[in-house]
């Protein structure tokens, strides 16, 4: 299970393909002041389309990438054979393009707050990790992923932290290997399926009962019904026919670009996405080890198993960061059903994408949650080991 250093390289071959691709594309028409009630609009898809084709210089923002210290390795994941994973591994004096921000200021070093190890690896079918071949590769694997590169790295003892799929993953992966492993973990993804139960998280249940919702909380609510009536389309047919919209995520990069760019924007709280920056994001999916393709058959697998709701539960010190335009938010007390909540910091500003967003807030509040006099300081022994999912 040897280190191997990694550079992208895409071939020439391959741009120019995506070049043509864009050149032949076929736009549909759309309504009149229509804006984005329905989708993504025309002038958007236009303006970005042209660039990325005719302007877009993938080779520069290869190189920029190529600055991280950027690895793989091969990982034996039980029942599914070895997997070879791309990762981000920066030791201190930090999709894996979310960490490019956050890595910095994880791994700067000053007696005021602790600096970190930071391990980014992109998930299996994502980014340039190797993706399984069978089916049922399930959170379970992709938690086993994490924890297996944080041995073959040295890091028997560590924390964890994630938002979107990274926080569901955290979770479980906090549960499945608690205490000896994982010493605490952190989310930026709440998510939790519905209010306490009487008898699973009783005083949790009364505090829902008998305390008033806050502002913010009503607010948490309301946008989490506005995405589960107008944003989560995209979530049931990827959870129920993901090979059917793999191959038009495949073959038509302006089908990938619409499908990502709807969820920048909707996910995130006004933040002024560059038209590089969405390219960048994108040309990572087109570009990725597997196609775009596998990226969305977690969806299906987490259903069909079950995992995507029965995250587990984990007695390891865990804190919350709450930003008001996640689409998960949930009452305080809902949030308490998932963990040992042991600190929690409400933003005024942010949405999904937080490391991207607003990743001086996101650091801060790890500082403060694992920083002297902090609830989780000195969980972690020697080296601190800090895993982005």
């Amino acid at each position: 299970m040897s280190e191997t250093p990694f550079k992208i390289d895409i071939p020439d071959s391959e741009i120019n393909l995506l070049r043509q691709k864009l050149e032949l594309a076929r736009l549909p028409d759309e309504l009149e002041e229509a804006g984005w009630a329905y989708g993504v609009p025309l002038a958007d898809v236009k303006r970005l389309v042209d660039k990325w084709r005719a302007t877009f210089d993938w080779k520069k923002h290869e190189a920029e990438i190529n600055k991280l210290p950027m690895f793989t390795r091969d990982i034996e994941i039980d029942g599914f054979g070895s997997l070879n994973i791309h990762y981000v591994h920066q030791k201190r004096p930090g999709h894996f393009l979310e960490v490019e921000k956050i890595l910095p200021l994880l791994a700067d070093s000053s007696p005021d707050y602790p600096s970190f190890h930071v391990v980014a690896f992109s998930l299996p079918g994502f980014g340039f990790s190797e993706t399984a071949k069978k089916k049922g590769f399930s959170i379970n694997q992709y938690s086993e992923t994490g924890h297996k590169l944080m041995l073959a790295l040295g890091y028997p003892e560590y924390v964890v932290q994630g938002g979107d799929w990274g926080g569901i993953i955290s979770r479980r992966q906090s549960s499945m290997y608690a205490h000896k492993h994982v010493k605490a973990w952190h989310t930026n993804f709440p998510f939790v399926a519905g209010p306490p139960k009487l008898f699973s998280h009783p005083r949790s249940y009364l505090t829902h009962l008998v305390k008033p919702y806050t502002a913010r909380e009503k607010a948490g609510i309301a946008r989490r019904q506005w995405f589960a009536e107008r944003g989560r389309g995209y979530f049931a047919e990827q959870s129920t026919q993901p090979q059917t919209i793999g191959y038009s995520l495949a073959d038509s990069p302006v089908g990938l670009l619409t499908w990502i760019y709807e969820k920048l924007v909707n996910w995130t709280d006004d933040y002024p996405w560059d038209d590089d920056e969405v390219l960048q994001w994108v040309s990572v999916y087109w570009f990725s080890r597997s196609g775009p393709a596998a990226s969305v058959r977690i969806y299906y697998e987490s259903v069909a198993s079950n995992d995507f709701y029965q995250s587990g539960a984990t007695s390891v010190p865990l804190g919350i960061s709450y930003f008001p335009k996640e689409m998960s938010l949930s009452p305080r007390s809902w949030s308490k059903t998932i963990g040992n909540v042991v600190f929690e910091s409400e933003h005024e500003s942010g949405g999904h994408f937080a490391a991207h967003e607003k990743p001086v807030d996101l650091v801060s509040d790890l500082r403060k949650m694992f920083g002297k006099g902090g609830p989780a300081y000195g969980v972690v022994s020697g080296k601190n080991g800090y895993a982005i999912p």
